[in-house]
């Protein structure tokens, strides 16, 4: 881990989130809002469904946006219209959900992504026994128990996991996907009985050193009004990073709407 530094780090998710939007990474950095056409790519984050129709990316400077060609003036006078932290957010963003919806499209996911900070990352105690796991342990833990560290539709892209352990049983397990080449995701389960205790925060933060160890930089997503993952996200060594705003079609927010 000591030949990482934060900004290498950041230039790391700076190229990745290029690839993902089809743009390139100082793109990011600039005062002015930038609007390119989105495009496949075979290093994009697998679990993107690309080309995007409308998808918006903030660093903290400027907007990023990644749309399909017929939605681009729509999206231009939007980000152009507000300052660019108050777009990803209401009232203002219900202005760019109306005029979408009027072709056939919806705001459907708002997220944060956070990456580790080297000045705040390191390993923190756990009250139980933990084990560095791999693919072969993962077979009989794809289940709604462990559903946000492992991901069953892409079992593939799970590589890497810590567990803590209260005896032989299982109590708390942090795993990550290689989502793309150069970054891995870390997702978080810890069992009801077994929280507030410091188990997710121990293993989400022995993880993101695992994974930087092996050349990889860790990130970390979660919903704006998710407190406690932000807060394990927080207490780990994370610090946010980007946020993200997705739309999707009327009839596939309406599906996932419908799972209740």
């Amino acid at each position: 881990m000591a030949a990482w530094t934060n900004q290498d780090i950041l230039n790391v998710a700076l190229r990745q989130s290029a690839i993902d939007s089809g743009c390139e990474p100082e793109d990011f950095l600039r005062t002015d809002n930038v609007v390119v056409t989105s495009q496949t790519h075979p290093k994009a984050r697998k679990y993107l469904e690309l080309p995007f129709s409308c998808d918006l990316v903030f660093y903290g400077s400027n907007i990023v946006a990644s749309v399909e060609e017929k939605y681009r003036d729509m999206v231009s006078d939007y980000i152009n219209r507000f300052p660019p932290e108050r777009c990803f957010e209401t009232p203002n963003l219900h202005v760019l959900n109306d005029a979408l919806q009027t072709m056939g499209q919806r705001i459907c996911f708002m997220a944060e992504y956070f990456l580790p900070d080297l000045g705040a990352l390191k390993p923190l105690d756990c009250p139980y026994e933990l084990r560095i796991m791999g693919p072969s342990d993962f077979g009989p833990l794809y289940t709604d128990q462990w559903s946000n560290a492992l991901c069953e539709k892409r079992k593939e892209l799970d590589v890497l996991g810590i567990g803590a352990y209260d005896g032989g049983a299982l109590v708390g397990f942090a795993a990550c996907s290689a989502d793309c080449e150069d970054m891995w995701q870390i997702g978080i389960d810890v069992l009801p009985e077994y929280r507030r205790q410091g188990i997710a925060a121990a293993l989400t933060s022995r993880l993101a050193l695992e994974i930087l160890e092996r050349g990889k930089v860790p990130f970390y997503c979660a919903a704006w009004s998710n407190i406690k993952s932000v807060r394990n996200a927080v207490k780990s060594g994370f610090r946010p990073a980007w946020v993200e705003v997705t739309a999707k079609s009327v009839e596939q927010v309406e599906k996932m709407n419908a799972k209740g």
